[in-house]
């Protein structure tokens, strides 16, 4: 997906919800704003909403003297989203179709996007996750895609999010017990998304390998990656992409059996999917 007008907005906008993450001082989110505004008259109508972002995002942690701008942020939604785990495990515990329970949660953990121009709350989506349909609905798919699979390549999003990949991998790993899972993160910090950081503190490596993509934007850009993110990426039998960030840089691809999760929260993505703001997404392609 190319950068459309709607996202230079966003990205200005997201500036501001920088300036208030890090308690910038009024002259500090002013400098954050104005760049980010000069910027956005030079952004590349070639790239992605992503590839923008990771540039702007750079830019103003330089300004501000941050390597990771969300760090304190990133802390607390993987506090918020760990204080869900024991209602989570009960509800697959007792569920007749753990893996559908186990995809909608993983969706349900994608609300936890700071960059997002629509906000939800997660204890509420958590609310009404489990009864609400796939606007896009391939599950069926997606299960005949894990029978077949032998290497299966999970791309995560955002921090807080990943606590709900952790508990659909270990899904994934009762279910279809054969499969050698991967598990992607971003190269660095990069708005509030999953680095090696936060996968080694929340124990991936006790269930799959964990992967450094070595790009540096908010989505999986395959140039970006490294050699052997892209080896990964290109012989995995399946990819489950999280998040929009993901969809962004991934559709169209050159490869097939790409499964989207994601959380609609911008009307952009909504316009690609030709679904509406809130839906929930399973697609495969």
């Amino acid at each position: 997906m190319k950068i459309e007008e709607a996202c230079i907005e966003c990205i200005i906008n997201q500036s501001v919800r920088v300036a208030d993450a890090i308690h910038a001082s009024a002259s500090l989110s002013n400098e954050l704003t104005s760049t980010v505004k000069e910027m956005s008259k030079s952004f590349s109508p070639y790239e992605t909403p992503p590839e923008v972002a990771s540039v702007v995002y750079e830019k103003m942690a330089k300004i501000a003297h941050k390597t990771d701008l969300y760090d304190e942020v990133k802390e607390l939604s993987t506090k918020k989203a760990l204080s869900f785990v024991p209602f989570l495990k009960e509800k697959l515990q007792n569920s007749k179709d753990k893996f559908l329970i186990a995809t909608k949660m993983a969706v349900a953990g994608n609300v936890i996007d700071l960059a997002a121009a629509v906000r939800f709350d997660l204890e509420e989506e958590l609310d009404k996750v489990f009864d609400t349909h796939f606007a896009d609905n391939d599950i069926d798919l997606l299960q005949e895609k894990l029978q077949n699979a032998k290497k299966v390549l999970i791309i995560g999003d955002n921090v807080g999010e990943h606590i709900f990949d952790y508990l659909f991998i270990e899904t994934l790993k009762e279910l279809y017990p054969d499969i050698k899972y991967s598990y992607m993160v971003r190269g660095n910090p990069i708005i509030n998304d999953v680095t090696l950081k936060e996968a080694k503190e929340a124990g991936f490596e006790k269930i799959c390998e964990v992967v450094d993509s070595g790009v540096n934007t908010p989505g999986f850009v395959y140039n970006r990656a490294n050699a052997y993110s892209q080896k990964l990426f290109d012989n995995a039998d399946l990819v489950i992409s999280k998040g929009m960030g993901n969809y962004e840089c991934m559709y169209p691809s050159h490869r097939k059996d790409i499964c989207f999760l994601l959380k609609v929260k911008c009307g952009v993505v909504a316009s690609s999917l030709n679904k509406e703001v809130g839906d929930i997404i399973c697609k495969v392609i």
